[in-house]
């Protein structure tokens, strides 16, 4: 017993003892150790581990390594201050700066000084600032911002990204510049993923070609395809196009606008519902209540469908074609089923007009199957059945030429076959044919009329009071006769060589005796306004006897085609 208690006093003191020497041991470290300054930490590198772990959330931020790394929990609870080349990766996306406050608790971080982000090797942002919001999931990056996605490069002062849905907008203005095209604008979107842009307010896009302006626009950098939303003007050397929806694309220059827009080119105005242009080939078709005007020359085209091509200047419209010269005070109405107008190399203007073509003025009105213009000689030809109106005046024949003057009516030629009348009474008619007719006007009235070959004549000679006393027929090979422009009456005519003749006096004038051989009053389908011009003749009528090959329908079309 007394030997246990021996043994039990032994130990206490041993642990006594061993107690006291590591006391004085820690004493002597403590001292030591406040003496000895701490050695500079190395590198902090994260374990595998860790990375491992933290790389199962995608959208966690992970330090991957610093200089340095601070830590006080009383003075900074809520973040790690990070010094020297920092490095973090969320998810696929790696973010470099050269010191950063790391939030851990809420996923965020402040970064300073050559701030990085890349995704891959296509995707490169560069700042001098940045704060990631990890519950936004939004890096805000200020300061010298440049994003660069292979030849795409944005530039702005301030942009906010969003990781979800990996898009970057500026707002305080900024500039997306790629292989083609350089973009301004105030606000922007940029997604890399989609390759597409929206620009909103004072938007620019700037190529070798063009210019265009507009408050918003949405392009592609991919396919270099703009998406025009807004009003806009794209401006070349060669003229302006006005639109507020349609697309450009800036690769080959070819457009597509809705909704009434607009193109310029030199002096001509073309304007439609719906427009195709393609400005390299200075090609367009043009749909949909086309209004195309020529400028320089005072005319205007008008349909459904037209097309115009720079190179040569020529244009076509069809479908409730219209023309409308409007260079004098009297402006001169055109309808046919086609229109066509080109420019000839010694620069003048050759224009065409087929099928059902009527023409309105008001001095002169008529109607063909076809026509044609050219400036160079101002000369008009008709083809098929042409026949024009003066006043009381019809005048047919094979084919009619008309001559002007500064637009206004000088003189026409019939040759071959020609027939003119003047409606004198119900039953009586002034009539004069013959191979070849010459009619000049002055003051866009008839004039003088000369026809050589085979002439025959029927007139109805009239007292002062305006009496009738018979019918006087007469033939000869030359025939020239001169009429009073303000009462539209014949003033003197003369007849030769040989002129062989009959006077008929009214009473025994027989019904058989009232026509030439070819005589046709065309009076139902003459034009009497602007708007007759597109009855259609449809249907072939008898006119009065005797009867011959020239016959026209007198059916109205109840709407313009």
């Amino acid at each position: 017993m007394q030997n246990k208690k021996t043994n039990n006093r032994d130990k206490i003191g041993r642990i006594k003892i061993i107690t006291l020497l590591s006391v004085m041991m820690m004493v002597s470290i403590w001292g030591r150790a406040k003496q000895t300054p701490i050695p500079v930490q190395p590198p902090i590198p994260i374990n595998k581990t860790e990375i491992e772990v933290a790389a199962e959330d995608s959208k966690k931020v992970v330090l991957d390594y610093a200089d340095s790394l601070m830590f006080d929990q009383r003075i900074n609870p809520d973040y790690q201050i990070l010094k020297g080349n920092v490095k973090f990766h969320r998810g696929g996306m790696l973010m470099f700066c050269d010191s950063a406050y790391f939030y851990d608790k809420t996923n965020s971080m402040d970064a300073f000084g050559n701030v990085r982000m890349e995704q891959g090797d296509t995707l490169f942002v560069f700042s001098d600032l940045m704060y990631y919001d990890g519950i936004a999931e939004e890096a805000r990056l200020r300061s010298n911002v440049i994003l660069q996605n292979r030849d795409v490069t944005l530039i702005t002062d301030s942009l906010n990204y969003e990781l979800e849905p990996n898009v970057g907008y500026y707002f305080t203005g900024g500039r997306i510049v790629d292989s083609q095209n350089e973009l301004e604008s105030v606000y922007g979107e940029y997604c890399p993923d989609t390759k597409e842009a929206i620009f909103y307010y004072e938007v620019t896009l700037t190529n070798e070609k063009a210019k265009l302006y507009t408050d918003t626009l949405i392009y592609n950098t991919s396919t270099h395809i703009a998406q025009i939303e807004s009003p806009t003007e794209i401006l070349s050397d060669s003229g302006k196009i006005v639109s507020r929806k349609g697309w450009y694309n800036t690769n080959n220059n070819r457009t597509a606008l809705y909704e009434r827009s607009l193109v310029q080119h030199n002096s001509y105005h073309l304007t439609g519902d719906t427009i195709f242009y393609d400005r390299d080939n200075g090609f367009g078709n043009v749909y949909g209540s086309v209004y195309m005007q020529d400028t320089l020359h005072n005319v205007v085209l008008k349909g459904n469908y037209a097309y115009y091509y720079e190179k040569n200047d020529s244009a076509m419209v069809t479908d409730s074609a219209l023309m409308m010269d409007c260079s004098q005070k009297d402006t001169l109405f055109l309808h046919a089923d086609t229109l066509r107008t080109i420019m000839l190399p010694d620069s003048s203007r050759l224009m065409k007009a087929y099928f059902n073509t009527r023409f309105y003025r008001e001095d002169i009105q008529g109607v063909c199957d076809s026509m044609v213009f050219t400036s160079a000689d101002s000369a008009i030809n008709m083809y098929r059945n042409p026949v024009i109106w003066n006043t009381s005046y019809q005048i047919f024949g094979d084919t009619i030429k008309i001559y002007l003057n500064d637009s206004t009516i000088d003189r026409v030629h019939i040759p071959s076959f020609a027939f003119a009348a003047q409606q004198k009474d119900t039953a009586f008619f002034n009539q004069i044919t013959g191979k070849d007719m010459l009619n000049r006007f002055k003051d866009g009235k008839l004039r003088q009329v000369d026809v050589s070959g085979n002439v025959q004549t029927i007139f109805y000679p009239q007292e002062e009071d305006s009496t009738f006393t018979g019918l006087n027929n007469a033939t000869s090979g030359f025939l020239k006769m001169y009429m009073d422009t303000l009462s539209s009456e014949m003033e003197k005519l003369i007849m030769w060589p040989q002129v062989e003749g009959i006077m008929t006096p009214i009473s025994k004038i027989k019904p058989k005796d009232l026509y030439l051989p070819s005589f046709r009053w065309y009076e139902a389908i003459r034009p009497t306004d602007k708007h007759d011009i597109f009855r259609k003749i449809e249907e072939k009528s008898s006119v009065e006897e005797p009867k011959k090959r020239r016959k026209f329908s007198t059916q109205v079309e109840t709407q313009p085609r």
